[in-house]
């Protein structure tokens, strides 16, 4: 059974307000039900571990999607959120790939994670997929600080900052992720119309620009794993 690693936000505070972030629900369900249905176990982790805070917006109606709905009524999946390991507790040896769900969350502490950071290399070292949606794509920040190749000439993508403008959060978060990312030498694109899906794939680096690409970038993911033997130690 191939073995995937999601790793979710702990940080629910923005900048300069008193709203709140977290995991974007959307794009923790969409792909847990991708792996699920096709048979992986799904481990999910947190820096600080146990529940992490949801962004209170991606509950609202017009964010909803089938695999929301679908975890309202699982009750596995519910206590699995409620009670994740700590990034302690994991080791990128027991894991054939890693998943990073977005919500604004991941730009104060994934990306800024030591031991994330070095799973993230555990991963790539190991040639085993790494993929991130939205704002999880801020976990390679740090990385990529150990281990420049991480994203220094990688096809990439991740929330625009043309998103940022018009969700109203440009100014309450640390840094803008397209700008970071192509600091850090990534080749970075964004689809032509905000909030529509975008996947970009580059070798073993899989990431998605927004909601709308969360279950792409899962399928995806499992399209780069099939082509492959497990590599669980």
């Amino acid at each position: 059974m191939r073995r995937i690693l999601m790793i979710l936000t702990s940080h629910k505070e923005l900048n300069n307000t008193d709203k709140t972030t977290g995991v974007w629900l959307g794009e923790f369900t969409d792909p847990y039900y991708e792996f699920i249905d096709k048979g992986y176990e799904v481990v999910l982790a947190s820096p600080k571990g146990g529940e992490p805070p949801l962004d209170p917006r991606s509950k609202l109606t017009e964010n909803i999607t089938s695999s929301n709905r679908r975890f309202d009524d699982d009750a596995d999946a519910q206590q699995k959120f409620k009670s994740t390991f700590s990034l302690s507790e994991v080791s990128a040896a027991d894991f054939d790939a890693l998943f990073f769900p977005g919500g604004h969350g991941p730009m104060w502490d994934l990306a800024t994670d030591d031991r994330c950071a070095q799973l993230i290399v555990d991963f790539y070292s190991q040639k085993k997929p790494i993929a991130a949606v939205c704002h999880g794509p801020a976990a390679l920040v740090r990385a990529a600080e150990l281990k420049p190749e991480i994203l220094r000439g990688k096809k990439v993508t991740a929330f625009s900052n043309k998103e940022e403008v018009l969700v109203g959060l440009a100014d309450n978060i640390p840094f803008k992720l397209q700008d970071r990312l192509k600091e850090l030498g990534a080749d970075y694109d964004a689809s032509f119309i905000p909030f529509t899906s975008k996947v970009r794939v580059d070798g073993l680096l899989i990431t998605g620009e927004n909601p709308a690409s969360a279950e792409p970038a899962a399928k995806k993911l499992i399209e780069t794993l099939e082509k492959q033997p497990s590599k669980i130690h």
